[in-house]
């Protein structure tokens, strides 16, 4: 998946590019309580990251409570420093391929030293998302509520299961 930017003066940036791997329980969409495990590998450019490469490792879990998903993880980036970034996401499915979503997504920082409130990322998304398989789309918008997240983002995720 490629990342892009597109700044207030108008420029489009490409920051960077992640491979995903996400391998769940079988059968999840049948179950009332699931989990799984998302691996993420990303080439950053210098003005986006620090690091010209990052990794990541986010355990899932979730519950079904009839049309309404709930799913919680958090990831682990660099494990030489790990950095506590959990996320949350409620959605209500109107059908097998369509869902309505609200994901709230967090940064804190290092576990062994946390950032300052003003340094952490807290942004809250309104997605709108369609899965038949094997190709998905999830189109949202952002909003940060602390100085240090971006308070406008678009999200566009094209998908495809193998």
């Amino acid at each position: 998946m490629s990342v892009y930017s597109w700044t207030a003066d108008g420029r489009f940036l490409i920051d960077g590019a992640k491979f995903r791997a996400e391998f769940g329980v079988p059968h999840a969409a049948e179950r009332s309580f699931f989990y799984g495990i998302n691996f993420e590998l990303g080439f950053n450019a210098r003005y986006w990251e620090p690091t010209r490469t990052s990794g990541e490792i986010r355990p899932i879990i979730g519950g079904r409570f009839g049309p309404v998903d709930l799913i919680l993880d958090t990831s682990f980036q660099d494990l030489g420093s790990l950095d506590f970034a959990p996320a949350s996401r409620v959605a209500y499915n109107f059908s097998e391929t369509w869902a309505a979503t609200l994901e709230h997504y967090a940064d804190y920082g290092r576990l062994n030293n946390p950032e300052p409130l003003a340094r952490q990322q807290q942004l809250l998304f309104a997605v709108a998302d369609y899965k038949s398989a094997p190709l998905g789309v999830e189109f949202g918008i952002g909003h940060g509520f602390t100085a240090a997240s971006d308070s406008l983002v678009l999200k566009l995720i094209l998908s495809h299961d193998f």
